[in-house]
C-alpha cells in the first residue's frame, strides 16, 4: 500500500486505540448490571439524575463522579440515553437488562453479560493465540476447554464453577426466550397445520407454552437438550442431530417439518452483520462450533436428508427456518 497521509496515521493511531480499548464497554455494562443501574431507573420512573442513582443505588458520594464518566460511556454506546441537563433513562437495549421485566415471554438478558465478562470466558479468549499455535488432533477442543479443561454443558464445566455454569444456563434459557412473540406475530403460518411439536431445547417451557396459547390445539413436549443446539457443534455433528430429527417427524405431505431459529450470517446486514461475526468469534473461543450462511446450512440439510428448506422469516440476527424431510 502506499504510504498513509498524516490524517490517515492519526486516524488510524485513534481507531487502534478504541479498538483496543473496546474490551471496556463490556466491562461497564457488566458493571451497571452488577450495580443494578438498569433497573434502579426504571423504579425511579424511567429517568433519572446522577445524584438520584448515587442514593438509589446506596453508593459513597465519594464515587459520584465516576459514576458519572461511567454513565457518559454507557449513553455514548446506545446502552442509556441522555440529555443535556443530565437525566438518564432507558432505551429498548437497556430495558432487556432491568430486572423482573418480561414482554411476550421475554426473559431478562442479564444473564449473558455476566456470563461472558465472567473470569472464565475472558480467559478462554485470552488464550487464543496460544491456541491457534498449538497442533491438535480432532475434534479440536475449544480455546476455553484447553484453557479450563472444562467444556460447556458437561458436569466438568459445574465442578469448575458452578455460579459461572448457573450464569449461562440462565444466559442460554433467556436467549431461547427472547422473541418468541414476535416470532409468534410475525411468522405467520409457521404453526399453522401442526397437531404436535417437540421443543428440543426447551429449558423451562417458555416457549412451548407461548405457543400452546397461540394454537391450544396443538401438543407440545419440551426437551430441554442444550446439546442440541446446532450452532455449538461441527458440521457432522449438526448432520447428525438433524438426521435424528428427521427420522422422528412424519414426511412432508403429512405436514411434518423442523423448525430451526439460529443466525443465518448475511453480510447484507450492515452492523447486525458484525454482531453475527461476532457470535461466531464467541462459538469458535467457547465451544466446538460456529454460526452459519445460508450456504452452510443448505449443505448440512442435504447431508443431513432433507429434501427442501425455506427460511421463513429474518428476524435481527436470527432466521427462522423451516426443513422439509
Amino acid at each position: 500500500m502506499t504510504i498513509p497521509t498524516d490524517a490517515e496515521l492519526i486516524q488510524a493511531q485513534a481507531d487502534l486505540w478504541r479498538h483496543s480499548l473496546s474490551y471496556l464497554t463490556p466491562m461497564a455494562l457488566s458493571c451497571a448490571i452488577q450495580l443494578g443501574i438498569p433497573t434502579a431507573i426504571h423504579r425511579l420512573g424511567g429517568a433519572a439524575s446522577l445524584p438520584d442513582l448515587v442514593t438509589t443505588l446506596s453508593l459513597p458520594p465519594s464515587k459520584a463522579p465516576f459514576l458519572s464518566r461511567l454513565l457518559r460511556l454507557l449513553s455514548t454506546t446506545g446502552v442509556l440515553a441522555s440529555n443535556e441537563v443530565g437525566i438518564y433513562s432507558l432505551v429498548p437495549l437497556s430495558y432487556l437488562l432491568v430486572d423482573g421485566v418480561r414482554i411476550d415471554g421475554d426473559a431478562s438478558q442479564t444473564a449473558l453479560v455476566l456470563a461472558v465478562t465472567s473470569r472464565h470466558y475472558m480467559e478462554a479468549a485470552m488464550g487464543l493465540a496460544d491456541w491457534f499455535k498449538k497442533d491438535t488432533a480432532q475434534p479440536v477442543p475449544s480455546p476455553f476447554e484447553e484453557v479450563h479443561g472444562a467444556a460447556l454443558f458437561e458436569e466438568s464445566m459445574a465442578v469448575l464453577d458452578p455460579e459461572c455454569d448457573k450464569l449461562f444456563n440462565e444466559a442460554l434459557a433467556a436467549h431461547d426466550h427472547m422473541g418468541i412473540g414476535t416470532i409468534l406475530r410475525e411468522c405467520h403460518g409457521l404453526f399453522s397445520g401442526l397437531q404436535s411439536l417437540t421443543d428440543c431445547c426447551g429449558g423451562d417451557g417458555t416457549t412451548a407454552r407461548s405457543i400452546v396459547k397461540a394454537y391450544p390445539h396443538i401438543k407440545c413436549n419440551v426437551l430441554d437438550l442444550p446439546k442440541l443446539v446446532l450452532h455449538f457443534w461441527g458440521d457432522e455433528d449438526c448432520i447428525n442431530i438433524l438426521a435424528q430429527c428427521k427420522k422422528a417427524i412424519p414426511s412432508r405431505e403429512a405436514g411434518g417439518k423442523v423448525i430451526i431459529i439460529d443466525i443465518v450470517v448475511d453480510s447484507s446486514l450492515g452492523q447486525m452483520f458484525e454482531t453475527q461475526l461476532l457470535m461466531d468469534m464467541a462459538m469458535m473461543v467457547y465451544t466446538r462450533g460456529r454460526q452459519r450462511d445460508e450456504n452452510d446450512w443448505s449443505s448440512i440439510f442435504a447431508k443431513a436428508g432433507f429434501s427442501d428448506y425455506k427460511i421463513v422469516k429474518k428476524l435481527g440476527v436470527r432466521g427462522v427456518i423451516e426443513v422439509y424431510p
